[in-house]
């Protein structure tokens, strides 16, 4: 699947774009489909200034 990652502080420039292994779902768990996404405001003031 593909994912933003924040694994640093930053600008727009922190939030990489990567390839992750499809997600299992564990015992008593559901896995949907998620066909669009976004990164909202709160996403990038985290990437800006962390908790």
């Amino acid at each position: 699947m593909r994912a933003v990652q924040i694994t640093r502080f930053g600008g727009p420039e922190v939030l990489d774009v990567v390839d992750l292994p499809d997600p299992v779902p564990g015992d008593g768990q559901q896995l949907y489909e998620v066909s669009a996404a976004g990164v909202s405001f709160a996403d990038t003031h985290h990437a800006l200034y962390g908790d």
